[in-house]
């Protein structure tokens, strides 16, 4: 079984930083994609980044040049270091990422429990 555990989160004021963690354990052949979604009161689970095991990185607009998503596949681990927040940045946070269980190279989705960031204006 896959596990996901994300930490970081937390109050921080508009303008602020924060980075969170993910780190993927237990049986696994691989990781492709890892990824940051996040889900406002009210509003859909959206993307927010997204980075492959390559290291190409797409984000929503709505964070370009204020979020960067990385990773370290040694530690299987992704990062979202959140810079200039904004009270609108507020939401449960979750990481994803795509596992291939096996050597057969059927992927599956795997998610974190999620992390609240709330943002004060």
């Amino acid at each position: 079984q896959v596990q996901l555990v994300e930490s970081g989160g937390g109050l921080v004021q508009a303008g602020g930083s924060l980075r969170l963690s993910c780190a993927a354990s237990g049986r696994m052949f691989g990781i492709n994609a890892m990824g940051w979604y996040r889900q406002a009161p009210g509003k859909q689970r959206e993307l927010v980044a997204r980075i492959t095991n390559g290291g190409i990185t797409n984000y929503a607009d709505s964070v370009k040049a204020r979020f960067t998503i990385s990773r370290d596949n040694a530690k299987n681990t992704v990062y979202l270091q959140m810079s200039s927040l904004k009270p609108e940045d507020t939401a449960v946070y979750y990481c994803n990422a795509a596992v291939m269980v096996t050597g057969g190279g059927t992927i599956y989705d795997y998610w974190g429990q999620g992390t609240q960031v709330t943002v004060s204006s």
